[in-house]
């Protein structure tokens, strides 16, 4: 072996095991990003399109297993309710116990706790609500809204029922951050009502995740390239030295 520290194939030593470090991180990275997802996340279906524009029907959204207690007002979520049909449904949370929901004030909003909200989440134009309606959330319930108010059945529909419309925050099951298929990217929480007591939820580790799979699949690529492009470099150098101490002779 020669002073320079190369292998038989000309790589070096240092760039080799450079090399199977970067695919070695890159795995880790990578399958731990997709485990930390699949713990943390589950897959739903949308079932109506009554939240268009946000998510439609059909669209395959990724929800982060959550519990009631975490959620907040302007997130949207997977629930379950025998009075709603004992099905997953997805809605967003416009009132959480305590709350005094009402519509629609002047400009056609609707009202928390008599303070204007402004829903850009809506169809341009679009009123809160058809119709006016009030509601008193109790304790430790929920007052859902789909997006699409001209065709959603949510709390609207059961203002007549127990809870005014609402359901107890252990209905939740999860919160939906993103929109996977159709690729329709993630689903921020809504900043109006975060001057609101309580504000908004933060944003889950969806990002993140992604970000360390990215960055594994990058890392992968990058160490299974560099062996062939340094052994092509090397004889290449090594082709031109020969021919270079050939000329010289």
């Amino acid at each position: 072996m020669s002073a320079t520290g190369r292998t038989g194939d000309g790589r070096g030593r240092l760039g080799s095991k450079l090399s199977g470090l970067a695919v070695a991180v890159g795995c880790v990275l990578f399958l731990g990003g997709f485990a930390w997802a699949a713990v943390v996340y589950r897959p739903y279906t949308v079932p109506t399109g009554s939240m268009t524009p946000t998510v439609n029907a059909g669209d395959r959204v990724l929800a982060q297993r959550v519990g009631g207690d975490e959620v907040r007002r302007g997130d949207v979520v997977v629930f379950t309710d025998k009075a709603w049909g004992d099905m997953p449904m997805v809605k967003r949370v416009v009132g959480i116990g305590g709350d005094k929901i009402a519509c629609c004030e002047k400009g056609g909003r609707l009202t928390v706790n008599g303070i204007p909200v402004d829903e850009s989440y809506l169809p341009a134009g679009d009123p809160a609500s058809a119709n006016d309606f009030t509601a008193e959330v109790p304790k430790g319930n929920l007052f859902l809204l789909g997006d699409d108010r001209t065709s959603s059945l949510d709390s609207r529909v059961h203002l007549e029922e127990g809870g005014q419309g609402s359901v107890p925050r252990s209905a939740v099951q999860a919160r939906v951050d993103a929109v996977a298929w159709p690729l329709g990217g993630m689903i921020g929480r809504p900043q109006t009502f975060a001057a609101l007591p309580g504000g908004v939820s933060s944003p889950g580790p969806l990002k993140l995740q992604l970000w360390a799979m990215a960055g594994g699949v990058a890392l992968i690529l990058g160490g299974a390239v560099y062996g062939p492009v340094a052994g092509r470099s090397a004889r290449s150098k090594r082709n031109k030295r020969e021919r270079a101490t050939a000329g010289a002779r």
